[in-house]
């Protein structure tokens, strides 16, 4: 008799792949989706009430917070790994240590981001070359938004462990209702109160409050082996260890690729507060179809690992070719949906024509090729899956981010023309997209030859 527990769960092992990988990975674009449209609707009411000033102190700030959160986010990988493994292995005893760790460790690094967040908010910012009419409600928003970085990372620590089991769909849930709550706080605090980037700010907390508590409620019911017990939340430090090998170099990949990304977002301040703006809109919709690709690297690794760990090489193989192959055609899908649409999309936010000429200019440049992302992004979570994560992360931050910081350095320096700044995105990725895929093809064929050699991450 299956249990409700047991109907959420997929079969990684056996069976067809393209199915699973698609009912695996489309809950948790959706979700990403709607965590990305909490910043939008902050963005797009700010805006739609003139704030131009506001609108790009919340664009200020994106680099910022992806620095923070995708840093751990990085982290979480560890456990698809991990708990991947152990659950490909038969080891139901260790999932349950990993599973407490991991919450444990999310939310004392939260409290932790809070304190540190709160004082380099402002000297961060102005490094950025931050508009001084831009700055203070750049400041005020960082600090505020900052107080929920616990509730972020316990939500998605909590998202990666129901994955782990193949549960995407109820991190969707938590999203959906938390998405609610977050454009109904935004009005009021907003529009009602006349509240401002404060309102944004306020309104975001709370409903990062609202889905790391739904999540952390399905873990306490679930009556699986990743079941959460509050009695037992405590860290355990040979976990934690293993989480954080596979994890940091995750996580410090997505940190040196977001202080790359600060370096780009410092020269596009430099054109002042529409263009700071434009940029912002035009990276809701890149990020929108960036997450098409985070749904199938989630995807990629959780499947591989567990395949991986039970000896199925020929299988990961199949995972890797449909996981890129599906990536593919959908994030064009998206980002041309977009394109065609531009006036329609982007007007959602803003009606500014100087704001707008900056959001469709990086539209043409950056958006109609962002399907590249695709090559090292899926090629290098199977990577990770096989259990090789420094691999993926010294080719990420040689191709992409140290590319980055020089061309913006020397090419864009002193430069009037913002194209320059836009053009390093598609050439950082053609570049790190060649070296992954040449990397992936040597590692399989290394494990094919000689049989598995995966790192013992268990």
């Amino acid at each position: 008799m299956s249990t409700p527990d047991n109907d959420k769960k997929i079969d990684m092992l056996n069976g067809p792949l393209l199915s699973k990988l698609l009912l695996f990975a489309l809950p948790i674009i959706l979700g990403s989706v709607l965590q990305q449209l909490f910043s939008a609707v902050d963005t797009a009411v700010v805006g739609l009430t003139g704030d131009t000033v506001g609108q790009a102190a919340i664009g200020a700030n994106t680099t910022i917070i992806h620095l923070f959160i995708n840093f751990f986010i990085g982290i979480s990988v560890g456990i698809n790994v991990l708990v991947g493994s152990y659950i490909g292995q038969g080891h139901k005893e260790r999932i349950s240590r990993t599973v407490h760790t991991a919450i444990t460790f999310a939310f004392l690094s939260g409290v932790l981001m809070i304190c540190l967040i709160e004082f380099v908010a402002r000297p961060l910012l102005i490094l950025m070359s931050t508009p001084d009419n831009v700055l203070d409600q750049a400041v005020l928003y960082l600090r505020i938004y900052a107080i929920g970085m616990p509730f972020i990372l316990v939500y998605n620590f909590g998202a990666a462990v129901l994955r782990t089991i193949g549960d995407t769909k109820r991190p969707l849930y938590a999203l959906m209702i938390a998405g609610v709550v977050n454009m109904v706080g935004d009005y009021v605090l907003t529009v009602v109160a006349g509240m401002g980037v404060t309102g944004v700010a306020i309104a975001t907390v709370f409903s990062n409050v609202i889905s790391s508590m739904i999540v952390i409620a399905f873990l306490l019911r679930t009556e699986s082996h990743v079941r959460l017990d509050l009695k037992k939340l405590s860290i355990d430090p040979g976990d934690l260890k293993k989480l954080l090998r596979v994890g940091l170099p995750a996580g410090g990949q997505a940190m040196v690729f977001s202080i790359a990304n600060m370096t780009i977002q410092s020269a596009i301040n430099i054109f002042g507060s529409d263009a700071i703006a434009g940029n912002t809109i035009a990276l809701i919709f890149e990020v929108l179809s960036y997450y098409v690709i985070t749904g199938f690297n989630q995807a990629a690794v959780t499947f591989t690992s567990q395949n991986y760990g039970a000896g199925n090489k020929k299988r990961c193989l199949k995972v890797f070719a449909l996981s890129m192959g599906a990536a593919l055609v959908l994030t064009n899908i998206v980002n041309f949906t977009f394109i065609f649409g531009k006036y329609f999309f982007c007007g959602l936010f803003t009606t500014d024509e100087n704001v707008l000429h900056y959001a469709f200019l990086r539209f043409s440049v950056v958006l109609i090729v962002q399907f590249l992302v695709c090559t090292y992004e899926i090629a290098g979570s199977v990577i990770r899956g096989f259990g090789y994560s420094m691999l993926p992360t010294a080719i990420t931050i040689v191709g992409t981010c140290l590319l980055r910081v020089i061309w913006v350095k020397t090419v864009c320096a002193g430069t009037t023309d913002i194209t320059k700044v836009f053009f390093v995105y598609p050439l950082s990725w053609i570049v790190t997209g060649t070296m992954m895929l040449v990397a992936f093809y040597v590692l399989y064929r290394r494990i094919k030859v000689k049989g598995s050699e995966r790192e013992n991450i268990a």
